[in-house]
């Protein structure tokens, strides 16, 4: 039969309960494709990219079991151009297709390159919504039409009661108050001890050959053998359940806490399942709340959970869509610094930076304070180039396309973009760190010295920072305390401060 319509399935869309595939029509055939251009645009984690194959050669079995018409394009296939533009040619001329569709592409670059494809065709072409997010690309700039700032907690409040979540027959919040954040700041004692993984295991080895073969360049652990991310849905719904049964409970208090015993704690790592749509947003919401109303988790935990997904992950992307393209260059500090060559070993005399970073290349994952509060902190108080450090954020992590990734990096975590997103600097010295870990116990630095060979390297670049950032950041009413007890500071006290910080900049892969 002849083909009346190509359908383009991207790397991010592995949705089997999209409106395409309510019913299998031979006229359509979908296709997949695993190309160089995405596999080579930055350097990748090894597991992402194994992740995302055996994902996308998943839902190709499932939809082709449902009697859809598939054509998967492999790594090694010969007719694999590693182009989308060049296998879309090849194909449509293959198929004399008469039509054909995609996805919106939740990335910017790959949004313009489909739309421009699109546009020069021959034959007739349409961008479908990929039935996935709560908002629209410009409903976030909408709430704050005619407002002075955007802040995550107001858009975070509209979405509660447009989706009434979390909301009680008054059209108020669950127990009085929006926000549990306060309550959500506590070290980890030991115990409870982090529930089992819940993810199944997988054996990649020949898929992760074939990415060898194939020549793909990457870095960190494949733990190909031994791989537990989810290939489809019903694995990631087994995860997500699996969580709000034994770790959701304990979420709530020890959600920022780091351990070097214990590297997932209670967090749920779905955010891989739910970034490339294997699940929507909306269940997992439901299934949170759900359980707060069955007195199954406290509501601190449930809300904590669902501001990071309903609140958070929406507000981030509304800021990418809003400010792209020109938002990954924003760079307010002008910091240039190269990263460090233990970004790619994790072999540094810091023990928080080393364990932070270790996991990331160990797991391709690591939770939000990591991400934030010890790399990101350290790469902002170093002054870091937010450009190269989001590369290796995009990189890096397996949950990470660029809609989430570029605001997380360049505007929360480097605040790069001078307050469009976050309403201060993330940054601390040594003193966070230690009360949130047991990293600094047997670390080489001492957690209490600003000054020597011994001192912990947070110390003296979190005050040479601030010194040296005056212009852009001394006005910032959320920054009172640094510049007061800088106010107390010697002349004298500052200039070794500054000397120690530059000392550590100059030397930086010796640390």
């Amino acid at each position: 039969m002849n083909v009346k319509t190509i359908r383009l399935i991207l790397g991010d869309q592995l949705n089997p309960l999209h409106s395409w595939f309510q019913q299998p029509r031979d006229e359509v055939v979908y296709v997949l494709m695993e190309v160089r251009q995405e596999t080579d645009y930055v350097l990748h984690h090894a597991q992402k990219i194994i992740a995302i194959f055996a994902g996308m050669r998943d839902l190709a079995q499932q939809l082709t079991q449902a009697g859809h018409r598939v054509h998967y394009l492999a790594i090694d296939d010969p007719d694999n151009q590693h182009l989308f533009a060049a296998n879309l040619d090849f194909l449509i001329a293959h198929y004399q297709a008469q039509q054909f569709e995609y996805q919106a592409p939740d990335e910017w670059r790959l949004r313009q390159q489909l739309h421009q494809y699109a546009a020069g065709l021959s034959i007739a072409a349409h961008c479908v919504d990929s039935e996935h997010f709560y908002t629209t690309e410009n409903e976030v700039a909408q709430v704050f039409d005619g407002r002075k700032k955007w802040l995550m907690d107001y858009f975070y409040r509209q979405m509660r009661v447009k989706h009434n979540v979390l909301i009680d027959a008054d059209a108020q919040p669950v127990g009085g108050q929006w926000n549990f954040d306060h309550d959500n700041r506590k070290a980890w004692p030991g115990i409870p001890w982090e529930p089992q993984d819940f993810r199944q295991r997988h054996d990649h080895s020949k898929l992760w050959e074939t990415i060898q073969a194939a020549g793909i360049k990457s870095f960190g652990e494949p733990h190909a053998a031994d791989f537990y991310w989810p290939l489809n849905r019903a694995e990631a719904l087994l995860q997500l359940d699996g969580f709000i049964q034994h770790a959701l409970p304990h979420f709530g208090a020890f959600q920022d806490a780091m351990s070097t015993k214990a590297w997932r704690l209670f967090h749920s790592l779905i955010s891989f399942a739910l970034n490339t749509k294997m699940l929507n947003p909306r269940e997992v919401v439901a299934k949170v709340e759900a359980a707060y109303r069955a007195d199954q988790v406290p509501l601190t935990s449930a809300e904590g959970y669902i501001r990071q997904i309903l609140g958070w992950r929406e507000y981030v992307r509304g800021v990418y869509w809003e400010f792209m393209p020109d938002y990954v260059e924003h760079n307010v500090f002008n910091h240039q610094l190269d990263l460090p060559d233990w970004f790619w070993t994790g072999k540094t005399k810091m023990r928080c930076m080393a364990h932070a970073i270790g996991q990331s290349l160990e797991h391709a994952h690591a939770h939000h304070i990591h991400r934030l509060m010890v790399i990101g902190n350290f790469s902002l108080l170093a002054g870091l180039n937010p450009s190269a450090l989001h590369r290796w954020y995009l990189g890096v992590y397996i949950d990470a396309f660029e809609w989430v990734e570029v605001p997380n990096t360049i505007g929360m975590s480097q605040y790069a973009d001078g307050g469009l997103l976050a309403t201060k600097p993330y940054v601390s010295s040594a003193a966070y760190i230690d009360r949130m870990s047991d990293y600094c116990k047997g670390c080489h630095y001492d957690k209490k010295a600003r000054i020597g060979e011994k001192a912990c390297p947070f110390n003296a670049l979190y005050w040479d920072f601030y010194e040296r950032n005056r212009t852009v950041l001394a006005n910032n009413p959320r920054i009172g305390m640094a510049y007061q007890q800088l106010k107390k500071m010697t002349p004298e006290s500052i200039a070794q401060l500054q000397q120690q910080a530059e000392e550590i900049r100059s030397g930086i892969n010796a640390f």
